[in-house]
């Protein structure tokens, strides 16, 4: 990396940053980190700061656990910092964002397809019915 023609400290030019997920855990067992970092490094590459866990899978009451530290995200927002789109679909449900559209877009597909199968039992259960 060249040096500063001033001379002194390395020259650190400036690199977007991205709050995005790092995915730990293990195979069918995933498990994520909310973390910042630069935003042309993979996943696995040197993080600044960690700002919060993620665990997709349901627990024994069937919640997902989210675990933020709000401050520390309105701190890199402030300086400039983006946000992928599944974190921002996280950030959208836990209320710091507005519900982005994809939440919604999803919610309509799963009452539909609840609809369809409910419609789809009831007409097996009118057929058995009849005979």
């Amino acid at each position: 990396m060249p040096f500063p023609a001033s001379g002194g400290g390395a020259y650190m030019r400036y690199t977007p940053k991205i709050i995005r997920f790092a995915r730990h855990g293990c195979t069918n067992r995933p498990f994520f980190h909310i973390v910042v970092m630069e935003k042309r490094f993979n996943q696995h590459s040197q993080v600044i700061e960690q700002l919060g866990t993620y665990d997709p899978l349901g627990n024994q009451y069937n919640e997902r656990l989210v675990a933020l530290n709000f401050e520390r995200v309105r701190h890199w927002l402030g300086r400039g910092a983006d946000t992928s789109y599944p974190v921002a679909e996280l950030l959208g449900l836990c209320g710091f964002f507005p519900i982005h559209p994809r939440c919604y877009m999803s919610a309509w597909r799963n009452r539909k397809a609840a609809e369809t199968e409910a419609a789809a039992q009831e007409a097996k259960s009118e057929g058995q019915e009849k005979t």
